[in-house]
C-alpha cells in the first residue's frame, strides 16, 4: 500500500471519527429553529413589518428599564453579596461576552420565535383558539394570558432538564461557577426554542390578533433577570409567588437542580412537588456542574473570552469524548 493510500484512508477514518462524534438531535433542533425563524421572517416580510417588529422586539428586551436593573443590581451585587468575589472574576467577564451575544443575536432570533410559531399555529391549529375569550375583559384575560405563559416557560424549563438533547444546551447556562445577574444572559441562543414554541400556545388559544403590552413583557423580563443576581434577597412574603434569587439560586446549585424551576412565578414548583424555599440564613452553596462538562472559565484562564465563548457554543454539537 502507498504513502497516499494510507493518507486517504486515514483522512477518511478521521472523517467518520468527525461524524461520529456530532449529535444530530442538536442538529435537528437548529434545524427546527432555523424553519421556525425563516417562518416569521417569511410571515413579517408578507405583512411588511419586519423591521418595525425587530425594533419593537429590541424595545421590549433592551428596554432601559431592564439595563438600569441590571446596573442597580450590580451595585447591590458589590453592597451585599452573596458571594464576595472580583469586579472582574472570570464569570463575570464572560457572561459579559454574553450580554454582546444576546444583544447581537438573541434579541433578533426570540422577537422572531415568538412570530413563527404563531404563524404556524395560527395557519395549521387555528381549533385551538378559544373565540369565547375575545370577549373578555382585559384586566382578566391579559393576567390569565401571562400566567399560562409562565406555566409554559416551567414547562420548557423542566423538559430541559428531563430531555437530553434540550439539557446539552442548556447545560451552558448552569455551567456558571459565579453566578451573577449578567448569569440571565449566558445561555445558547437554542435554547429559547422550546420555551417560546410551548408559550405561544396560551397566547394564540387567548390572545389571537390582540398584543401584550409591551411593558408586561418588559416586567416579565425584568424579574427573570434579577433572580440571577449574586445576592441572599428572598423577596419576603412574595418570594413564596415570585421568584428570589435566593430561591433561584438554590436552581443552580451542584447538588440538585431538579428543584425551584419556576421562571417567574413558583406556583408550579409547588403544584409539582419541586419548591424548596430558602431563608436568609442559608449558607451559600456552589454552583455550576460536577466535572465541567461544558468548557468554563475557571478552568480555562488562558482561553480569551470570545473564544472560549465559541467553544461553548459549538459544545452541545459534540459527542462527549
Amino acid at each position: 500500500m502507498s504513502v497516499s493510500q494510507i493518507q486517504v484512508r486515514a483522512g477518511a477514518a478521521e472523517v467518520r471519527l468527525v461524524r461520529w462524534r456530532l449529535l444530530p438531535s442538536s442538529f435537528a433542533l437548529a434545524g427546527v429553529t432555523a424553519v421556525l425563524v425563516w417562518t416569521g421572517v417569511a410571515e413579517l416580510l408578507r405583512q411588511g413589518r419586519l423591521d418595525i417588529v425587530l425594533r419593537a422586539g429590541w424595545a421590549e428586551l433592551a428596554a432601559p428599564v431592564l439595563v438600569t436593573l441590571v446596573v442597580a443590581a450590580g451595585v447591590c451585587e458589590r453592597i451585599w453579596p452573596a458571594e464576595p468575589r472580583p469586579v472582574l472574576a472570570r464569570g463575570h467577564v464572560q457572561d459579559a461576552c454574553y450580554v454582546a451575544l444576546h444583544a447581537i443575536v438573541v434579541i433578533p432570533l426570540m422577537t422572531l420565535l415568538s412570530v413563527g410559531p404563531a404563524a404556524l399555529i395560527g395557519s395549521h391549529a387555528g381549533w385551538i383558539e378559544l373565540h369565547p375569550a375575545q370577549h373578555w375583559p382585559g384586566w382578566l384575560l391579559i393576567p390569565l394570558t401571562v400566567v399560562a405563559m409562565d406555566a409554559a416557560n416551567w414547562l420548557a424549563h423542566f423538559a430541559d432538564h428531563q430531555l437530553g438533547f434540550l439539557w446539552r444546551f442548556h447545560a451552558l447556562h448552569h455551567s456558571q461557577e459565579e453566578l451573577s445577574v449578567l448569569t440571565s444572559f449566558r445561555a445558547h441562543p437554542l435554547m429559547h426554542t422550546t420555551g417560546f414554541v410551548l408559550a405561544t400556545v396560551p397566547v394564540v388559544a387567548l390572545m389571537p390578533g390582540r398584543p401584550i403590552a409591551p411593558v408586561l413583557i418588559t416586567i416579565y423580563v425584568c424579574v427573570g433577570t434579577l433572580q440571577h443576581a449574586n445576592l441572599r434577597w428572598t423577596f419576603g412574603p412574595a418570594g413564596r409567588v415570585v421568584v428570589s434569587p435566593a430561591y433561584h439560586r438554590l436552581h443552580h446549585a451542584r447538588e440538585d437542580q431538579s428543584i425551584n424551576l419556576g421562571v417567574v412565578l413558583t406556583i408550579w414548583d409547588v403544584l409539582a412537588g419541586r419548591a424548596r424555599f430558602p431563608s436568609r440564613g442559608n449558607a451559600v452553596g456552589r454552583t455550576g456542574l460536577d466535572g465541567r462538562p461544558v468548557p468554563v472559565e475557571q478552568g480555562n484562564a488562558a482561553t480569551p473570552g470570545p473564544l472560549l465563548l465559541a467553544e461553548q457554543l459549538i459544545e452541545p454539537f459534540q459527542a462527549p469524548r
